[in-house]
């Protein structure tokens, strides 16, 4: 047997590994998405990581911690394929056993999730070793005929333009919510929305829009791939310590009293000064009527909410019984059916709660139950309540900025949802808090935007900014990291006036 080139032998590994993720890309496609090979190796790696890990993940990559982890997948499963190659130069052997194990692991990681299906993984495995397998035996002929040079080009093309072909095939038989959310459109109630008062926002200055477009409404979960759920198939239970058991269709919710509502959602995982915040109209039934119909039982603590995807989300249930709470199962956002991306066709909204307590996406289970069982992030060591704290941000000057000396406008966010802001201040240079002019507010619920007019000097300046909620409590200028419960500190920037 002639011994491979090392770049025929690193092409053999690549080919194989690329088929086999392809076969089992496909193979998911006519079934549950998340059982894709990579999805579920990275889906098990996301639920396995310390809570630290994927803290640093979010702070580093921001919403993009899902490309950046399957990029990184990518890196490593093209390294292992290399090194099989290189490693079957003289045999077939040691990258056989290498694809195989990769196989394994994936099998490993299909069986660990909640939907543990097996077949992706295992066409997965097949088709790596197989293909490996058949290409160094055509590649490595002892004194290859030109024919024989032509056909392992011929076999490695076609190789892969049939894995890619399977790949797209897998992706399209992915996709498939578009009509059902034309349908949705078509049914949704004329609902007006909240009318924003003028000067809510100081754009021209910096400041976001007060109402955040859907496209850039943040995203932060653990859904490596999005769940594509119909409407039209859409069920909840609601059950565990109720007096009666609710199982509701898409058509239920519609039927029902709706409230339209305006509300800032805003992550745990927003380092001070972060940008994982977002405001939008929803429209949905509320969870308190809900509640009340199923008749909550003497005891109950939390409503364990689960997503399609097998997340789970634990709010307290004194939370959402609060007849102004405003908390919903939202079907429509910003006066459109809900984004695929953002948890169509039902999810969660509380108003005053972080994300990671009350905001599930994609939901299809409810429990009222006690807080002995946990959710998703309280078995990773996270607060049981996660109510949003006092907070605020400066936008612009952006940090490290150079801006021209003298008049210099100051100017950013604050938030503390469900509470309400009632007074913003700022320091120059460790100087006295000065106070910042407010824009009209829009409601507790809400963030509230704000801006100051300086006169700065030449040089360099650093500005930090305090809010004081309604009760008159200042935000806290103690530091704290994201973990277990949400960041606190001052927001500060420095920039420079010259």
């Amino acid at each position: 047997m002639t011994s491979l080139s090392r770049g025929r032998a690193a092409a053999i590994g690549l080919i194989a590994a690329g088929s086999a993720l392809a076969a089992g890309h496909l193979v998911a496609g006519f079934g549950d998405p998340r059982t894709s090979p990579p999805v579920a190796v990275g889906g098990a790696f996301i639920d396995l990581v310390p809570p630290g890990v994927k803290e640093f993940a979010v702070a580093l990559f921001g919403t993009a911690d899902k490309i950046a982890l399957l990029t990184g997948m990518a890196v490593v499963i093209a390294a292992l394929a290399v090194a099989a190659g290189l490693l079957s130069r003289n045999r077939v052997l040691p990258g056989a056993l290498i694809i195989g194990a990769f196989g394994l692991v994936g099998l490993a990681a299909a069986l660990s999730r909640p939907e543990g299906a097996a077949l992706p993984a295992v066409v997965s495995l097949i088709v790596g070793v197989g293909v490996f397998a058949g290409l160094h035996r055509l590649g490595s002929r002892p004194e290859p005929t030109e024919f024989e040079r032509r056909r392992f080009l011929a076999t490695s093309g076609l190789v892969v333009v049939g894995a890619g072909l399977a790949g797209v095939a897998g992706t399209t038989k992915q996709s498939g919510t578009a009509t059902s959310q034309q349908q949705v459109a078509a049914r949704l109630p004329k609902l007006p929305a909240p009318a924003i008062p003028a000067g809510a926002d100081f754009v021209a200055d910096g400041t976001p829009p007060f109402l955040t477009p859907t496209r850039d409404f943040y995203r932060i979960d653990t859904a490596l791939v999005v769940p594509r759920l119909r409407a039209e198939d859409w069920r909840l239970r609601l059950h565990g310590m109720v007096e009666r058991e609710l199982d509701l269709s898409f058509t239920d919710l519609l039927n029902r009293r709706l409230e339209s509502r305006t509300i800032t959602l805003a992550c745990v995982s927003n380092e001070v000064g972060g940008n994982l915040i977002s405001t939008a109209h929803f429209v949905g039934v509320p969870v308190c009527d809900l509640l009340l119909e199923a008749g909550v039982r003497p005891g109950a603590q939390q409503l364990i909410t689960t997503s399609s995807d097998g997340y789970s989300a634990g709010t307290p249930v004194d939370v959402l019984l609060e007849a102004d709470r405003g908390a919903l199962l939202a079907f429509e956002m910003n006066g459109e059916p809900l984004a695929t991306r953002h948890g169509f066709p039902v999810r969660m909204v509380v108003p005053g709660l972080y994300g990671y307590v009350s905001a599930t996406k994609w939901l299809v289970d409810a429990e009222v139950t006690t807080f002995d069982r946990q959710a998703y992030w309280q078995q990773r060591g996270w607060s049981q309540l996660g109510p949003i704290k006092t907070q605020s941000r400066i936008d612009r000057p952006q940090r490290g900025a150079q801006v021209p000396a003298g008049p210099v406008t100051v100017a950013g966010i604050a938030w503390a949802q469900h509470t309400g802001i009632d007074a913003v201040q700022i320091r120059v240079d460790g100087g006295p808090w000065q106070p910042a002019e407010l824009a009209t507010d829009v409601g507790r619920d809400t963030w509230r935007m704000w801006r100051a007019r300086l006169d700065l000097a030449p040089g360099e300046h650093v500005v930090q900014c305090r809010a004081t909620d309604r009760t008159g409590t200042p935000q806290t200028e103690a530091r704290q990291g994201v973990i277990p419960d949400g960041a606190t500190g001052l927001h500060e920037i420095t920039f420079r006036c010259g």
